[in-house]
């Protein structure tokens, strides 16, 4: 990842949010060379001081990789919304990025609430560190709990109605969209209007964030659940994937791209 370091939002250590477009990890030009960047697929990654990360003593290597996405996906607008002891939050979907925000919110004390479509996921939830769980497609359970939490974490990747959610939220509380990029269902006005209730959007965090979640996550010992695969399964993990089939990250054993060749 770069950025200008010039502007603004560089300045404020926000340079995901670069006025003049920052440089992602993965199929970005390079701001030097004009040459894509390749992230995670890469032998070799080259990058400037400012944009280099301190990997806290004792955190494993393997399960950390994932925090550089997830987990920083998740624990910005946690930050950013001042979830502390007490706060009340939901997560809306129990996969890559959902799994991370309950375990990084009920370390910073919160009381969490899984929020899915279907039962099937309430003992992972459990497990994982949620102390409630909201079946969304069950009406009379979405309406007890009502004006209930001071902030949502939205994780859903596609297109889906965001209505059923604006309710749960008490008066000043915030659904936040971190999965879908792009279209999402029509929202209606009259919970934002009525609740003085807000819909925002998060796009994982600065370097000095990045760098507070990696410490924060050492501290208390917040991992993402992976699976290790090899270069060779890619392949079998996009599909994998499709069929929702993983829990909930794969790291991929670099090793392995030496052992192929």
């Amino acid at each position: 990842m770069d950025s200008c370091q010039q502007c603004d939002q560089c300045d404020h250590g926000e340079e995901q949010y670069c006025r003049n477009g920052r440089t992602d990890s993965y199929n970005s030009p390079d701001r030097i060379d004009g040459e894509l960047t390749r992230g995670g697929y890469a032998k070799h990654l080259i990058a400037r001081e400012e944009f280099v990360l301190k990997m806290p003593d004792g955190l494993d290597v393997a399960k950390a990789a994932p925090l550089l996405c997830a987990g920083i996906t998740t624990y910005s607008p946690l930050r950013t919304w001042g979830v502390k002891q007490g706060s009340r939050v939901g997560v809306i979907g129990l996969g890559g990025l959902g799994h991370m925000g309950v375990k990084i919110a009920a370390a910073m004390g919160a009381h969490v609430t899984m929020i899915s479509r279907t039962p099937d996921k309430q003992q992972d939830a459990a497990e994982l560190g949620a102390h409630a769980f909201l079946l969304s497609t069950d009406a009379e359970e979405m309406a007890r709990a009502a004006d209930c939490f001071d902030l949502i974490i939205d994780t859903v990747p596609v297109d889906h109605d965001i209505n059923p959610y604006m309710p749960l939220l008490d008066i000043d509380g915030t659904l936040v969209l971190v999965g879908q990029v792009g279209p999402i269902g029509q929202p209606t006005t009259l919970p934002l209007i009525f609740g003085r209730r807000r819909i925002a959007g998060s796009l994982i965090g600065g370097i000095a964030e990045t760098q507070e979640m990696l410490d924060f996550c050492a501290e208390h010992g917040v991992l993402p659940d992976v699976e290790m695969i090899r270069m060779d399964q890619i392949n079998e993990a996009f599909d994998r994937l499709d069929r929702s089939d993983v829990r909930y990250r794969f790291v991929i054993d670099m090793a392995s791209l030496e052992a192929a060749a």
